[in-house]
């Protein structure tokens, strides 16, 4: 899918996008993008489309011929991007996953389109690491590209790069924030990305590089260890009801999701979907698990004796409207200029 607009007179980036076992999140996350639009990031990128599942109308026996070309090496492409995890069930054999009218297992597919591909993206935390796909005992045998959860390994391995020098690019997220992909792609088609831009998964420092803890709207009740009881009170979730904003690595409160909000906005748990292994924690995403009253998940850092320490001076001096509201779902306190007599 050529997009109208990319640069006269220069060869444009060719992008192909596989799915596999997944959910297709990441692409209807990726179609809400505001600010540019996809098709705006697109045209300013000077990428066009060999296919997409979503954005192509090319389908059955033409889209096969198209990514056998790719598979091939007869059709260039330069940015490989997989959504969902690799299938290699049953029995190692990858039929639980077929290409369509080939009989063909979709990761021997990827494997080969990757050979050749100058960048090969992970998009979502399935791509990257199996997530949500490869929970439950995984009975499909879903893994990633180049992690099977936090072990190396997948269908490329952590050895893999691309044509262009680099490792599989892991865009983490369940879903991804569709400015994370934009930045990615930006980066690629600039010729800047470089390994110094990924973290120690090989995500990109555009939005590894904060915590979700950053900008969210319950710090002020973090600070003094306020907590909230259900879900829908005000207050900080990390201390009852299981939220990891403090150790996941990720802008989301930062940049606002649809421009407007995020897990924590909508009175839900940080789960830390951008991270390995997420999708199975031991526990409830709403529980927080403690050992003498402690929670084991502490912030990113911080040593259990400091956060004990800490914790003990925050609650002392906790203010009265704090701990009034923490609990409720709307205030009962609301802040006071002192100035002004009643």
């Amino acid at each position: 899918m050529s997009v109208p607009g990319t640069t006269p007179g220069t060869t444009p980036l060719r992008l192909l996008w596989l799915q596999s076992g997944g959910c297709g999140g990441c692409t209807l996350s990726l179609l809400g993008a505001e600010g540019p639009d996809i098709l705006t990031t697109l045209r300013a990128a000077n990428v066009e489309v060999l296919w997409h599942p979503s954005l192509s109308e090319a389908s059955g026996v033409e889209a096969r011929a198209i990514l056998t070309a790719a598979a091939e090496g007869r059709e260039r492409v330069d940015i490989l991007c997989l959504e969902g995890a690799v299938v290699h069930g049953p029995g190692g054999s990858g039929r639980f996953h077929l290409m369509a009218g080939t009989g063909t297992p979709m990761r021997d597919m990827i494997a080969a389109i990757a050979s050749h591909a100058r960048h090969v993206v992970a998009v979502g935390s399935c791509a990257a690491f199996g997530g949500i796909t490869a929970g439950g005992g995984n009975p499909s045998e879903a893994g990633g590209l180049a992690y099977d959860g936090t072990a190396p390994g997948g269908l490329l391995g952590t050895d893999f790069r691309g044509a262009a020098g680099l490792p599989v690019i892991n865009i983490a997220g369940c879903p991804i924030h569709p400015g994370w992909f934009v930045d990615t792609l930006l980066q690629i088609a600039a010729g800047t990305l470089t390994r110094a831009d990924l973290d120690e998964w090989e995500r990109p420092l555009a939005y590894t590089a904060q915590l979700v803890h950053h900008g969210c709207a319950r710090n002020e009740f973090y600070e003094f260890k306020a907590s909230a009881e259900t879900l829908g009170d005000m207050g900080c979730m990390m201390e009852h009801l299981g939220c990891k904003g403090t150790q996941a690595r990720a802008d989301c409160n930062i940049r606002a999701w649809n421009g407007s909000g995020s897990c924590l906005d909508g009175n839900y748990p940080c789960i830390n979907c951008t991270a390995p292994g997420f999708e199975e924690p031991g526990h409830g995403f709403d529980v927080t698990p403690k050992i003498s009253g402690i929670p084991i998940g502490l912030p990113t850092d911080m040593p259990k004796a400091w956060f004990v320490a800490l914790a003990s001076l925050s609650k002392a001096a906790t203010p009265r409207r704090l701990k009034e509201n923490a609990a409720r779902p709307t205030p009962v306190i609301l802040p006071r200029d002192k100035r002004k007599t009643p």
